[in-house]
């Protein structure tokens, strides 16, 4: 096992609170002098806030160590995990997790692991476990495969990230049976230092209630609870839901209950509903909203609904809806990220907003948080192996989520609108996908239901949320968090095949509001024009401090010219005529002349032998007095005239300097 990365990893188990959940935090700090280096700013050389890669590995550690506490605990738990050192090889969701894992073992709070994962790669052909970095980068994303990392305790799975391209549910399933075998190992070896430094876990005060609170809350709930929940309409089911616990309270404080039994009661509301909802769907199949357990909500699909913006789609499902929004612009305007391992430049981005508003509350706007970063990451990585390749797309594409209703699974509405809002941008993305929520009610006998497209209750009392994107060909993403302890091999296999089943439907929704990527851009949006120049040029294209090539930004009233290297040039205009003018000028400046050739242009200088013409951008060539025309010609102001347009044959060429001739050429 390489430890290459060394961490440390502290916890503290802090005193009870007067609380209604457990409070657990996971902290990821990366620190820069890991890698070697001096980051940050030029002002504030020091880490700030998390950036979105450790966010995103700080809630793979949380969702795999969560569910393994007893929910009634009310001491605070705290995880820090800090990189001391890294490399550029090895992953570090793989250590990080294992080292968590480790010391919330050896430690005495009370948990039920330990847990483990492995990053898996499969290019289609080969199933590798915890591969290098550079082995993934040589070839993902690949033609079909997937790249995973899944972790869970020695027997089951309890958390999924999945990146894929059109991989089988069948290989899927397959390769997690394997992983799982993998993750036993590094548990047992976990449970080696356990056996040798491990302390004895504390004994610790459970948040209970009294058994005659128990019962009057039961006694109270009997015949209003089921009446409540089971209602169809979202609106409806919130406010007799609302009811019915305003009412218990009203009783409690009746009684004389002081606040932490009402603090209690509702805990106790909590658990009858979470055995109603568990009752209803395992013995008879009943969903709060009366669907099947295999059945979606409805569905609708718009495209173009914003005039002005580059693409944009409203994509419906029940009562969540997503209006998904994209804008491409010239390189220029990718995102640069500043991690340990230095600079990542993303010419990709897919942003979730979710505003208190989608769920009919209030609070806090501002700036994304844990949750939206994952929602939003999770649908860019079911779309972004659909995005073109620089050569064949040369746009910079974000593409924004805005929830505006939220009843289950906004992310993968974000989605089927992303899909859809790139492909009324004239994104040539390669096919559609779409993208579903599974749940899962299970029982104390190992029975379990699977449930497609969750909302509200399902989702709130349900085992699992196992979300799955994909094309027609395959999955492209899947994520999946538990509240149990883990899923079984045989669990795994059910929620792909149903999903699939729902990923289907979905798809023929978004098919007919649009099948294929419209032929054109938006009037809207910038034209991107490309030439290729020869690469001992491109410091003539640039000038002297980019005074040439911001001349001729400023003469054509061009956006943009990004010059590559390999002598490649995108010009961006704000349309197709300012833009080609700025490739006419480029394209003016390189060109080849050739002896022979006619061109045209201004005397911009009288010299006593001769006179200078300016036939394009920073190129010119002279006319000799003798050249000016047939005979003896005595001063070159007889013939021509400062700041006068003539035409001139190209006689000479050597090393750029350009003799030209009048002789014959008609004016």
């Amino acid at each position: 096992m390489n430890l290459n990365k060394k961490l440390f990893k502290t916890e503290f188990a802090g005193q009870p609170k007067d609380s209604d959940y457990f409070p657990l935090s996971v902290d990821y700090e990366e620190r820069f002098y890991a890698a070697g280096k001096i980051l940050g700013s030029r002002f504030v050389r020091r880490e700030g806030r998390p950036g979105e890669e450790a966010i995103l590995s700080g809630r793979i550690i949380d969702r795999t160590v969560r569910p393994l506490f007893d929910h009634r605990l009310r001491r605070e738990v705290q995880l820090v995990v800090t990189i001391l050192e890294i490399d550029n090889e090895s992953d570090l969701e793989f250590i990080t997790l294992m080292t968590a894992s480790t010391a919330l073992a050896i430690s005495d709070i009370p948990w039920n692991g330990p847990v483990a994962g492995v990053k898996m790669l499969f290019d289609g052909n080969k199933l590798t476990f915890n591969a290098k970095q550079t082995d993934i980068k040589a070839v993902w994303p690949a033609e079909k495969g997937f790249l995973s990392f899944v972790s869970g305790t020695a027997e089951k799975i309890n958390m999924i990230e999945l990146e894929g391209v059109d991989a089988e549910e069948s290989e899927v399933a397959k390769a997690f049976d394997l992983a799982q075998k993998e993750i036993a190992k590094m548990i047992d070896w976990q449970k080696g230092i356990v056996k040798e430094i491990g302390k004895p876990k504390a004994s610790v005060h459970l948040a209970e209630p009294d058994a005659k609170l128990v019962k009057l809350v039961h006694d109270y709930l009997d015949g209003k609870l089921e009446k409540a929940l089971y209602t169809k309409d979202k609106g409806e089911q919130h406010r007799k839901m609302a009811e019915v616990q305003n009412g218990l309270k009203a009783l409690l404080v009746a009684e004389g209950r002081d606040e932490k039994e009402l603090i209690l009661a509702n805990q106790i509301f909590e658990r009858v509903t979470d055995d109603l909802v568990h009752k209803k769907i395992l013995e008879s199949e009943i969903r709060p909203d009366g669907r099947k357990l295999d059945e979606v909500r409805d569905l609708h699909a718009e495209v173009g609904l914003l005039q002005r913006a580059h693409g944009s789609a409203l994509f419906i499902r029940g009562e969540t809806q997503a209006l998904v929004v994209t804008t491409i612009a010239p390189p220029g305007a990718e995102q640069l990220m500043e991690n340990m391992r230095g600079l990542v430049e993303r010419r990709f981005m897919l942003h979730y907003n979710f505003p208190p508003y989608s769920t009919g509350e209030t609070g806090r706007v501002g700036a994304p948080g844990r949750r939206e970063i994952g929602h939003g990451a999770l649908a860019e990585k079911a779309v972004k192996n659909l995005i073109p390749t620089e050569d064949e797309f040369p746009y910079v594409i974000r593409v924004v989520s805005e929830v505006l209703s939220s009843n289950g699974s906004s992310s993968q509405a974000t989605t089927c609108g992303a899909v859809l809002s790139m492909m009324d941008a004239g994104i040539p993305i390669k096919k559609s996908v779409a993208g579903i929520a599974m749940g899962m009610m299970t029982g104390p006998k190992g029975e379990y239901k699977v449930l497609t497209d969750i909302q509200g209750p399902e989702d709130h009392y349900g085992d699992m949320d196992f979300k799955v994107a994909g094309s027609a060909d395959g999955v492209r993403a899947v994520q999946m968090d538990v509240k149990i302890d883990g899923i079984t091999n045989k669990m795994l296999v059910d929620g792909l095949a149903q999903a699939k089943q729902a990923r289907l439907e979905i798809l023929k929704v978004m098919n007919k509001a649009l099948a294929a990527p419209r032929k054109e851009i938006s009037q809207y949006a910038p034209v991107i024009l490309r030439l290729d120049i020869n690469p001992d040029k491109i410091g003539l294209v640039i000038g002297p401090g980019g005074k040439v090539i911001n001349s001729i930004i400023e003469t054509t009233g061009a956006l943009t010219i990004d010059i590559e290297q390999t002598g490649r040039v995108l010009i961006a205009g704000p349309n197709k005529e300012k833009a080609q003018a700025a490739l006419e000028a480029v394209q003016s400046m390189v060109k080849e002349y050739t002896i022979g050739e006619i061109v045209q242009g201004p005397i911009v200088r009288i010299l006593e032998f001769g006179a200078i013409v300016e036939f394009g951008p920073e190129q010119d060539g002279m006319i000799h007095v003798s050249e000016l025309k047939e005979g003896f010609v005595k001063k070159v102001e007889d013939v021509v005239k400062l700041g006068q347009v003539v035409k001139a044959k190209i006689i000479k060429s050597d090393m750029g300097k350009i003799g030209l001739s009048m002789k014959g050429v008609p004016q």
